[in-house]
């Protein structure tokens, strides 16, 4: 077979990536309130996990690693870019972009045969770290700004995106470059990575949405329950007179409205493989950089029964929706439990394509693909966190690990540590550390190592 054939035949790949989507944040994750149709739709199609991570519980360290195979800490992206919070202790020093001298999973793909584009947030870096200087083919609305200046709805003034009609909203405008990308691009395999800027705030969706998710907040008495409860005061200087409320429970009529915006995009991506005969022969990932926003700014959705959210150690904070459609490998509604976490996309996109691993590259990963063909276990015995800083949402700087159902916590205040037994206690409501004192030395051992 020639080199063209075999190019050819590899699958694309659509890389769906969330800002601030919580774990329950989907229908087919638990919501009653949030409505989601395409993605459930994906996920009867493809396989679900319920024990997936975003590598840290803040968005850019956990892009890095996407694009890199490694944990935020080895490239050295630990915080959110132009993050610096200050506490009790001093915040770490961090890399302020992704470094040129990685090589990037576009880059990797691009050996392949490979088209890629880059759509939508980015934040990893002004210029000249953007993403056609890491493999990209093309940039459309990514530039090193971390949230939404101006809003969702047109004039945004991104600098990498002509503005819109006025008031036309961004995650619609987003998936219009995707298809449009996809309808132009012949029989070449691709990799989109369609990073939206939802739901991150501002919280603003379309109006005539909300709407009707007020309407069903009312209809299923959401609006008569306790919505919040009143927190501690936060820990970082700039809100130490503030505390944090944590919303109790799904009710935000805007933000389930940004959420159907999503769900909207999503399905048209889906139309738009199955109109151009590419359905067959492309795999789709949906996932999310971190934990739900659940006790600052508006706290727009709550991740219980998952502990805390964006920003946080705590599982909350780091467990994601992770939904992977590989026409002809992954069952249809099947259901994964191992423990997986970003840097493992890099080494399994690269196997799912039949290139050769980058294993200096993609160092902390392990492909996934023996999962995604019905198997129940990875050649590996833990996964690992390091956040040296105070989130804007409460949380305090550590480092965790979890190795089987275990997860211990290491946190810098004071060097407390919490163990808990998730499978247990997916709440992380009672601390093991004192009564089991043998595996919480195993994992710090593990975890200082």
């Amino acid at each position: 077979m020639s080199s063209e054939n075999t190019s050819r035949s590899r699958p694309s790949i659509v890389f769906i990536l969330l800002d601030d989507m919580g774990w329950r944040d989907l229908a087919c994750y638990g919501s009653e309130f949030y409505e989601t149709p395409n993605i459930d739709r994906l996920a009867a199609e493809g396989m679900s996990f319920t024990d997936a991570y975003a590598s840290c519980p803040v968005c850019s360290p956990t892009r890095a690693s996407v694009l890199t195979g490694k944990y935020p800490a080895r490239v050295g992206v630990t915080n959110w870019i132009g993050g610096h919070e200050r506490g009790k202790l001093i915040s770490a020093p961090y890399t302020d972009h992704l470094p040129l001298e990685e090589t990037c999973l576009a880059e990797a793909l691009k050996a392949g045969g490979y088209t890629s584009w880059h759509v939508g947030k980015w934040h990893l870096g002004g210029e000249p770290y953007f993403p056609e200087n890491h493999g990209f083919d093309a940039n459309v609305g990514g530039c090193d700004w971390g949230y939404l200046r101006n809003g969702y709805f047109s004039p945004w003034g991104i600098p990498t995106l002509e503005d819109g009609s006025e008031g036309e909203y961004l995650t619609d405008r987003l998936t219009e470059e995707a298809v449009r990308l996809i309808r132009g691009c012949g029989d070449r395999p691709f990799f989109l990575h369609l990073s939206y800027y939802a739901v991150h705030t501002p919280i603003q969706g379309k109006p005539e949405y909300a709407e009707h998710f007020a309407a069903k907040a009312e209809k299923l008495g959401l609006d008569k329950q306790e919505t919040f409860e009143e927190g501690p005061f936060f820990p970082v200087e700039h809100k130490k007179d503030r505390r944090l409320r944590r919303r109790l429970v799904q009710s935000d009529p805007r933000y389930a409205a940004m959420i159907q915006s999503v769900d909207e995009g999503v399905g048209r991506i889906l139309r738009v493989l199955e109109e151009t005969g590419r359905a067959g022969n492309t795999i789709v990932i949906f996932t999310s950089d971190n934990g739900g926003l659940s006790t600052a700014e508006g706290c727009p959705t709550t991740n219980r029964p998952l502990s805390e959210g964006k920003g946080w150690m705590y599982e909350g904070g780091t467990r994601s929706p992770l939904i992977i459609k590989w026409p002809g490998v992954t069952r249809p509604g099947s259901r994964c439990e191992v423990p997986v976490t970003t840097p493992d996309f890099y080494p399994t996109l690269l196997e799912a394509a039949g290139l050769d691993p980058l294993p200096e590259q993609h160092c902390d990963g392990v492909s996934m693909v023996p999962l995604l063909r019905g198997g129940r276990k990875l050649d590996r015995e833990a996964i690992f966190w390091h956040y040296p800083h105070y989130g804007n949402q409460g949380g305090t700087p550590g480092s965790s690990v979890r190795a089987g159902d275990y997860k211990l916590i290491e946190f810098f205040e004071g060097g407390r540590l919490e163990l808990y037994n998730l499978r247990e206690d997916i709440g992380e409501e009672r601390n093991l550390a004192d009564a089991q004192p043998q595996i919480a030395k195993r994992l710090h051992d593990m975890l200082r190592a």
